[in-house]
């Protein structure tokens, strides 16, 4: 959630933001005007029990008929205080559901567009991989150990079973992450993947991206398309010591998305499922490094996707293509050759203090207690990373050879479907 000031001192500032985000500006003027309305209705009512509370002194002095009139006029008080005060809840419901959704002012180098297609190159790494045979999609590669057809039967559409070695290559990768993320100050977490309204709430995902997740209404909790939603709840309500700052974490989770909306889209194979393991990095910084700690993330990312040798171009996504919580947003695309196309495989955000405004999460320094900035970057998204090593790996053969950062975690060289 934004900061209340950008309503009641900088409301120009925030409609130009809008702008950028592709929104209508004149949200502005009405959340100005609730919010006046709400602090008119706040105030009268605090008027109201200041007033109530005086009088309560003064009975106690009072005799005879003047105290039965002023036990008259303190009921009265009561009755408004307490209508009041309803009034003024309701209020400040009505102001928090259209002020809420507000999305994250974009940081100035985000370009401006409407969507994916806007978003700007800024680097690549190696060149598109090319053969001398023609190049088979990850499904072809994977005929014995990528199974989406039993999986489809079992659960559904975009479901999928992981078979022999695309096990071992899965837990290879894992593994080889968290070894790289924890030697770079990471602590490996296993976090819940179950998760009540309130995470999802205090990440952004609520009410922005609520079609896209699984409830479970009998519990009242909900599964998470990411592991960035308990990794950020984790010091929900907390105060943190500055000198611990950055504290940053690697979660792996298995993750559920509905893709809602996604119909007709990338429904073959594993590029696209409900259902993925991902490891995930997530920082709570000093507001004043969290561009630098962007940067860092960033780099952690490049770091493991060039170990691997895997061609990708970088991608700085356009304010129309941003997440509600996100100021800012690298992509990474892979190079797929049976698509002849990049793709994405991770991406990594700052999401400035929007949730932890939300999360309550402050740390203590010099300036008293401040809110954090939070920042998240995808480190291996299994099923994405392993479509893009079997298909730029892959072998005239059908065979693919495994990179050699991840041969000591697999045992083997060389793999095939």
């Amino acid at each position: 959630m934004i900061d209340i000031r950008w309503i009641r001192e900088r409301p120009a500032e925030l409609k130009d933001a809008l702008i950028r985000r592709n929104m209508d500006p004149a949200i502005v003027d009405v959340l100005v005007r609730l919010d006046e309305e709400r602090r008119a209705i706040r105030t009268l009512a605090e008027d109201k029990r200041a007033e109530q509370k005086a009088l309560g002194r003064e009975i106690a002095k009072l005799e005879g008929d003047e105290r039965e009139r002023a036990l008259e006029q303190a009921s009265k008080l009561s009755e408004d205080v307490s209508s009041l005060t309803t009034e003024a809840d309701a209020a400040d419901a009505i102001f928090l559901a259209r002020f809420a959704p507000l999305p994250n002012p974009p940081h100035e180098s985000v370009p401006m567009g409407d969507g994916e297609e806007d978003n700007v190159e800024i680097s690549r790494f190696g060149d598109p991989t090319s053969f001398e045979f023609e190049p088979k999609d990850h499904l072809e590669l994977g005929t014995g150990i990528i199974d989406t057809e039993r999986g489809a039967k079992v659960s559904g559409a975009r479901f999928g079973y992981l078979l022999g070695d695309a096990v071992f290559m899965e837990f290879a990768l894992v593994r080889f992450a968290l070894d790289r993320l924890s030697a770079a100050g990471f602590t490996p977490v296993v976090p819940p993947v179950l998760v009540r309204e309130e995470a999802l709430f205090g990440t952004g995902f609520f009410p922005d991206d609520d079609n896209q997740v699984y409830q479970i209404p009998a519990d009242d909790l909900y599964l998470v398309g990411t592991s960035e939603v308990p990794l950020a709840a984790y010091h929900a309500d907390e105060i943190l010591a500055e000198a611990d700052l950055p504290l940053r974490y690697a979660g792996f989770s298995t993750c559920f998305r509905r893709e809602a909306g996604a119909a007709g889209r990338d429904t073959r194979g594993i590029l696209r499922v409900h259902q993925f393991d991902k490891v995930e990095m997530f920082s709570f910084c000093d507001p004043d490094k969290s561009w630098e700690e962007h940067e860092f993330l960033f780099s952690q990312e490049e770091s493991l996707i060039q170990e691997l040798g895997i061609p990708y171009r970088v991608v700085n996504v356009c304010t129309g293509d941003l997440g509600a919580s996100a100021a800012k947003k690298y992509d990474v695309e892979a190079w797929m050759p049976a698509q002849q196309k990049f793709r994405e495989i991770t991406s990594c955000s700052n999401t400035t203090d929007y949730q932890a405004r939300r999360l309550k999460v402050r740390f203590k320094g010099e300036k008293g207690n401040q809110l954090v900035h939070t920042l998240n970057g995808t480190a291996v998204a299994v099923g994405r990373m392993l479509i893009a090593i079997m298909e730029n790996n892959q072998r005239a053969d059908g065979t693919v050879a495994v990179p050699e950062a991840l041969v000591p975690y697999t045992g083997f060289e060389v793999f095939a479907g």
